[in-house]
């Protein structure tokens, strides 16, 4: 049996005729950029996340961007991240001219080690940027007492987390600003690229505001060098509908993962994923750590069943990011990760069967090896 990675036309059949009549509404109103459908979803995302303010980007990365600007992050800062995330992460801190340090991950979690992060602060250092990888959120608690002790910025990377939470709060919610992705495959997710800023703090959310309309507070007069990134009406109108359904599609994921856990357990080669008692895991992935990694993913390639790699190599190995200086062996965690993540189907419309069939062709991988 083929078992698809993600299979987001499954998701849209459902409520594809709340998801057209909504478009067509949004067509015969002729506002088409920002507008009442973004100011709607704004309003409706900053109550869910429990926030002052939400502002609609145009993209996951531009809400990373813009969030760092509107906190007061410049050239010649540092901002200390993981290695072990998708680009955008890093890249919004080289936006700015501000300069990415590393942090190795905890083991468990894949999010960055609060204790290294410690280490890694500098007269330079002005924010910590940390990933809810995978929708785990990260261990918060150290870094908001770093952050307070040492006067620093918090701007959390929930592009793979919505809904997630940590002490019973959003993410998104935890530190001065939370940056948010509605690229199709996420959790929640429109039609093209998304994104949102979300903050208690009324200065950055006006620059965020300022900053997406190039500059402008008042029409045709530009008070900074702004930039285009204006969430459209359209993608909004999407996301609203879909949102009624997160809940549910969060619930379903959970039981996924739990159907996973308990199929895999015994397995003694894998290492599945971890769950800490003050948070709640959203699964935008569901990844382990796998023996012969690589032997595994073929051979369920070979069997037609979708598994990714999230992330084959760290971003202090990357050209992009060798001004750095990154080498093998600088954040050893990191490193073994790439070699031994594998993500499997988790997508909430997966059937029971096919998460059985995935486990089986795994089960038959250790066995014959």
């Amino acid at each position: 049996m083929a078992v698809p990675f993600f299979d987001i036309k499954r998701q849209n059949s459902v409520i594809r005729s709340e998801l057209l009549s909504a478009i067509e509404k949004t067509v015969d109103s002729g506002a088409f950029i920002l507008g009442p459908s973004v100011a709607e979803l704004e309003s409706f995302a900053a109550k869910y996340m429990g926030v002052k303010h939400a502002i609609g980007v145009a993209s996951g990365t531009d809400a990373l961007h813009l969030a760092l600007r509107a906190a007061g992050i410049k050239s010649g800062d540092e901002v200390i991240t993981t290695p072990f995330t998708f680009v955008a992460t890093a890249e919004a801190i080289s936006y700015i001219g501000a300069t990415p340090v590393f942090c190795d991950i905890e083991p468990n979690t894949f999010n960055v080690d609060p204790f290294q992060a410690a280490k890694k602060i500098t007269k330079k250092t002005k924010a910590f940027l940390p990933v809810h990888l995978y929708g785990l959120p990260s261990n918060m608690d150290p870094l908001l007492n770093l952050a307070k002790q040492s006067g620093l910025k918090i701007i959390e990377d929930c592009a793979q987390s919505i809904g997630a939470e940590y002490s019973s709060k959003k993410v998104g919610s935890l530190g001065d600003a939370g940056a948010f992705s509605f690229f199709p495959t996420k959790n929640l997710g429109c039609f093209g690229d998304g994104g949102l800023v979300t903050t208690n703090n009324d200065e950055i959310s006006e620059l965020v505001k300022v900053y997406r309309g190039h500059g402008s507070r008042t029409s045709y007069h530009y008070d900074l060098i702004g930039y285009n990134s204006r969430l459209d009406s359209i993608q909004a109108t999407i996301l609203m509908v879909r949102f009624r359904y997160l809940a549910k599609w969060s619930q379903k994921r959970a039981d996924n993962a739990a159907l996973y856990s308990s199929l895999l357990s015994g397995i003694k080669d894998l290492t599945l994923p971890s769950q800490p008692n003050n948070s709640l895991h959203v699964y935008n992935q569901y990844t382990i750590r796998a023996k012969n990694r690589d032997g595994l993913l073929a051979h369920l390639q070979s069997r037609h069943i979708g598994a990714m790699v999230y992330y084959p190599l760290s971003l202090h190995l990357q050209k992009a990011f060798s001004l750095l200086g990154g080498r093998m062996g600088n954040f050893p965690e990191s490193e073994r990760a790439q070699a031994e993540v594998l993500s499997l189907p988790i997508f909430p419309e997966l059937e029971r069967s096919e998460i059985e069939e995935v486990c089986s062709a795994i089960s038959d991988f250790y066995k014959l090896s």
